[in-house]
Parts: C-alpha cells; sequence; structure tokens
C-alpha cells in the first residue's frame, strides 16, 4: 500500500490544484521552437490527448515569450515558461499569458530583478517553480558539500526559495534533479522534511525510451510508493508524447489515477501456439485514445487463460487451431482457427464498451 501523500500547501498553476488534498499531477514540455507557434499548438493538443495536464515550453528569447499570448489563444492548457537566467523574458512571459514560471530568483541579477519578477507573478497569479539540477548547483554549495550531493541541491533550491518567501511570495513549487535515481531520492527525501511546498519530480536526463521509462519509474515510483509528489514528469529523449504513456502506467501501478484500459499479457513460453506478442501490440495499439479506466487480458493459453486473468473486464486467449474470448474469466465466444481472433475480439471489445458507457 502507497504511503499516506505527505501533506502539502496547494498552489494553482492555472485551472489546475496542485498539492493539499489533489491528485498527482502529470507534466511534460514541448520540444518545438516556441516561436512556431502552430507545431507547438499542435504539440500541446496531442500531449493533451495522451493525458498531459500542465505543458512547458523553452523561452530562449523575446520571440519565444510574445508567441505565448497566441499559444495561449489556441490551448486551454495551463503554460509554465521556462526561464534561465533574464528576468526580462519572466515579465514578457507572464505578460503574454504564462500561467507559472520556472525560474530560479537567484540566478537573475539581483534584488531589483526579483522583485520585479515576484511584483508580475503576483499580478498574474502565477506560481513559480524553483528548480535545481545537479548539474546547475552554485559553486560555493559544490565546494563545500563536495560535490552535487542531495544536501547541496537542497540547500540551493532553499535559498532561492527564501528570496520568494522575504517578499511574501508563497506560491512555490520545487524541483530537485539528478541524472542519479539514487540522488535524486535521497534530495526529495532530504527536502520533504523541511518544507511543505509541492513538489515536482522528475529524474533528468534519464535517457531514451525504454532506459530513461526505466530510471524514472524506479525513481519516482519509490518516492511516489513513499508519499512524496505532487506533479512528475518523465522526461525521455523522444517525443514527449511518450512521457505520458510511462506517466499514467507508473500512476496506475500503484493505485494513484487511472487513465485508459490497464492491459495484461503474458510473458509467452513453450507451450505458445500463437503470435502472442503481435496480437498484445495490436490490441494495445488499438486502444490508444481510449480513456475508460478498465482491465484488459491478453493471453497465449486457452487452458489456464481465463483463469489466470479472471480479474479482467474482457480478455482474449488463443491456441494453435481455436480461441476464446472471456469476461470476468467465463467464456462468452470460441473462434476456430486463429485469423479472425483479433478481429472477433475487437468486435467484443466495441460492444463491451458499448454496454459500459449505457450504464454510467
Amino acid at each position: 500500500m502507497v504511503t499516506e501523500r505527505r501533506k502539502t500547501r496547494e498552489i494553482r498553476v492555472g485551472s489546475v490544484r496542485i498539492g493539499g488534498d489533489n491528485p498527482v499531477v502529470v507534466q511534460s514540455m514541448t520540444n518545438t521552437d516556441t516561436r512556431d507557434v502552430e507545431a507547438t499548438v499542435e504539440q500541446i493538443r496531442q500531449l493533451a490527448e495522451a493525458g498531459c495536464e500542465i505543458v512547458r515550453v523553452a523561452v530562449l528569447n523575446e520571440g519565444a515569450a510574445w508567441a505565448i499570448g497566441p499559444i495561449r489563444n489556441q490551448t486551454g492548457m495551463p503554460l509554465i515558461a521556462d526561464i534561465h537566467f533574464d528576468h526580462r523574458l519572466a515579465i514578457m512571459a507572464l505578460e503574454a499569458g504564462a500561467d507559472g514560471l520556472r525560474i530560479n530568483p537567484g540566478n537573475i541579477g539581483g534584488k531589483k530583478n526579483v522583485d520585479a519578477v515576484v511584483d508580475a507573478a503576483r499580478a498574474r497569479g502565477a506560481s513559480i517553480r524553483v528548480g535545481v539540477n545537479s548539474g546547475s548547483v552554485e559553486k560555493a554549495l559544490l565546494e563545500k558539500y563536495c560535490g552535487p550531493t542531495p544536501e547541496a541541491m537542497v540547500e540551493s533550491a532553499l535559498g532561492h526559495v527564501r528570496m520568494l518567501e522575504e517578499r511574501g511570495f508563497h506560491d512555490i513549487k520545487i524541483s530537485l534533479k539528478s541524472s542519479s535515481v539514487l540522488h535524486t531520492i535521497d534530495a526529495y527525501r532530504l527536502l520533504a522534511g523541511r518544507c511543505d511546498y509541492p513538489l515536482h519530480i522528475g529524474v533528468t536526463e534519464a535517457g531514451t525510451l525504454l532506459r530513461g521509462a526505466v530510471k524514472s519509474s524506479v525513481g519516482l515510483g519509490i518516492l511516489l510508493w513513499q508519499g512524496i509528489g505532487d506533479t512528475l514528469r518523465i522526461s525521455l529523449t523522444d517525443d514527449p508524447v511518450k512521457e505520458m504513456a510511462v506517466a499514467w502506467e507508473l500512476l496506475r501501478a500503484l493505485g494513484l489515477r487511472y487513465r485508459g484500459p490497464e492491459i495484461i499479457s503474458c510473458p509467452t513460453c513453450g507451450r505458445t501456439e500463437i503470435g502472442l506478442i503481435n496480437l498484445a501490440e495490436e490490441v494495445e495499439r488499438r486502444l490508444e485514445g481510449v480513456t475508460d479506466s478498465f482491465k484488459v487480458a491478453v493471453m497465449g493459453c486457452v487452458v489456464n487463460g481465463p483463469g489466470e486473468a479472471r480479474e479482467a473486464d474482457i480478455g482474449v486467449a488463443g491456441g494453435r487451431d481455436k480461441g476464446i474470448i472471456f469476461r470476468k474469466g467465463e467464456i462468452v465466444k470460441t473462434v476456430k482457427g486463429g485469423a479472425r481472433l483479433l478481429e472477433a475480439f475487437m468486435e467484443e471489445l466495441d460492444s463491451f464498451l458499448e454496454e459500459r458507457r449505457k450504464d454510467r
């Protein structure tokens, strides 16, 4: 069982509530040139369809800052402007319609600049995420702690946070990211005991699809299981839309949130007499975009399949010369030969979904 969620203060990013009693929120970041409004809006649309709830966009220059205006006009997704060093870009992005900033106040040029950014955020009703990566820890802290240790990252983050608190600003979220899974876990655990701000969790530079999914799921899974984390991002060197599938499967595995069908399938063995891998992949492909939450089983044995997957709402199992379709372990259809098994199952699945929706 997941440990009781850490109680944090509530903030908002646009229409999305974060922290408090609210569920863990799924976030991503576009990899388009923000100045390309059409491409950025299209990617945000794809992310929204895949389950993204907050999106961050890179703001490298004035053109990118002002592009937030037309992007905001074409999407209802809460937008966070990612700013590094230049406080003017933060103010421009807020004036253009950004709902939040990702910026470290200690890196934007002194008291006057911090005052200006805080004033703009407060006027807009925007939140600020203080984000410390292991590669961005201040030199003095690196020397004090002999490297970008979890302790160094936490002290860095709290130093930035104090600059906002001194100005009476508390709509803050914090992230501490390292490419080391263990450092990431230790840093968030340490920070969770020292403040009540909501935490955005992630493993940075996690890698390509397989490696990034594994590293992120291990690190974030441990933190979420311990009740730590209010928003999350699965960072992949890939299409950001793919981050959504990993994020939602992770939340489902921990029983925290559910979106779309859960697909279970056996790992194949020497008794498997059908192309089970292709069958499972095709069922998964055809269910993309379905947001209803239910359990589907794809099994390779007609003898044990229904029994092993009896908790599935609907399932299919195949043998050499026949296949069966079942609901809650009870056989509802037998299909001779393997050629029509997939289509017969999809027909039954369509009927299942239609019945389910009528009962609502």
